[in-house]
């Protein structure tokens, strides 16, 4: 895996971020992991999602070239956290769990509601390696939801995401992924 060093401007800032192939995850709030979990330790219960926040439909998602099967019977539609989180498992599996603390291998794409992607670990090549402590309180969250070898759609809004923006990213954007997780280090 090639490691690289990514330059983040935030609120006119500049700090230099170590990265691992994870231009659009990692959370420019921390310039290094930080072992006090980003986001809820647990995922946000499903029943305790606020009124106002409802399934909503999604049309089959696109998949990036090399990734894995969606399951004949994945969800049409995507379900909402009480932290605002919607999501839908694309493909179930008994594997292994990350909790907020852990490290995990995963493959993703992320793209805006334009449809511009900003990050790609499959056009790399390869999947990434970071600490679920250390990206954003999305993926945070929504990585705990899936084990290993499962797959993920992730709408994520803007608080739980940059709510500042990043480059590439502007300030309290909605980020959509698709992630497999691969491994819980």
């Amino acid at each position: 895996m090639k490691s690289r060093i990514g330059n983040v401007c935030l609120a006119g800032v500049m700090l230099v971020v170590g990265l691992t192939g994870c231009e659009g995850l990692k959370d420019p709030t921390t310039s290094k992991p930080d072992p006090v979990a980003t986001a809820p330790a647990e995922p946000a219960a499903h029943s305790a999602a606020p009124q106002d926040l409802k399934p909503k439909s999604a049309g089959t998602p696109t998949l990036p070239k090399g990734a894995g099967k969606i399951d004949d019977d994945a969800p049409e539609e995507m379900t909402p956290t009480s932290t605002g989180l919607y999501y839908r498992i694309l493909r179930k599996s008994d594997g292994r769990k990350p909790t907020a603390k852990d490290k995990v291998v995963a493959h993703y794409k992320g793209w805006l509601d334009d449809g511009k992607q900003f990050d790609s670990s499959y056009d790399r090549g390869e999947p990434s390696t970071f600490g679920l402590y250390e990206v954003v309180k999305g993926w945070t969250e929504g990585l705990q939801l899936i084990g290993e070898g499962g797959m993920i759609e992730l709408e994520i809004p803007g608080e739980l995401g940059y709510p500042q923006g990043r480059s590439g990213i502007p300030p309290m954007a909605t980020l959509h992924f698709i992630v497999e997780l691969k491994e819980v280090k």
